[in-house]
């Protein structure tokens, strides 16, 4: 069996909003609930792990009732950093399990089907994939003195998630202490000798953060119904 770990711990500190930015309504619907019926979408026997700060399940649950929301999944707590709360997701995977498990942010509610079952398909392969799409910006090199310079933005790409990896070899990345060059669940895996490899994403699998990011969800929400 195969499973998604769906991680949401944002306070939507930034975007000013009432409430934490996982539960700001798009298109008349909580952006987790989005999120958790894409992959739900892409393969209805994906076993779905919600993870939350403790304080925030029960308005979660009520908001499942308010809008009849009855995809099933399990919640589990959140963690003090991005690392420990994909350590908590990943102690629900059952310990017989033998498939592959994503890790997504709970605030990209647009990825594609398509994406994500590149990435589920590609990780069963090879034990470690990433979605990316290219950088479009110019892109400077800046240094501790102010002087910067052009770089060749051909040679980079932007990391999106589902991050997809065999549930054994995470286990085993994630049996190390945690350490601040952890920015994202493949950096575990990588330190510990680990090659990931890189899938087409799709450009609309942005992380929601801001209030300009909430105003493109609407019509992304609008373009895909």
């Amino acid at each position: 069996m195969d499973y998604i770990i769906i991680v949401a711990g944002g306070q939507g500190l930034r975007m000013g909003l009432p409430v934490p930015k996982q539960f700001a309504l798009v298109a008349g619907r909580p952006v987790l609930m989005h999120t958790v019926a894409r992959f739900h979408e892409a393969d209805p026997s994906l076993g779905i792990i919600v993870v939350l700060p403790s304080d925030q399940h029960d308005y979660w649950t009520a908001l499942c009732r308010e809008h009849d929301f009855g995809i099933e999944h399990v919640v589990v707590d959140g963690g003090e950093t991005r690392f420990h709360s994909s350590l908590n997701g990943l102690k629900a995977i059952p310990a017989d399990a033998d498939g592959v498990v994503g890790i997504h942010d709970g605030v990209r509610p647009f990825v594609t089907v398509e994406v994500i079952r590149r990435c589920y398909d590609e990780a069963r392969r090879v034990g470690a994939v990433i979605p990316v799409v290219p950088v479009v910006d110019t892109l400077r090199l800046a240094d501790a003195d102010g002087n910067s310079h052009n770089v060749d933005r051909s040679s980079f790409r932007a990391v999106q998630t589902p991050q997809v990896f065999n549930i054994a070899l995470l286990r085993q990345a994630f049996m190390q202490p945690w350490r601040p060059e952890f920015t994202d669940d493949a950096s575990v895996v990588e330190s510990i000798g680990v090659k990931v490899e890189m899938v087409e994403g799709n450009r609309e699998n942005i992380k929601l953060t801001t209030p300009l990011d909430m105003l493109v969800a609407e019509q992304l929400a609008i373009s895909d119904n």
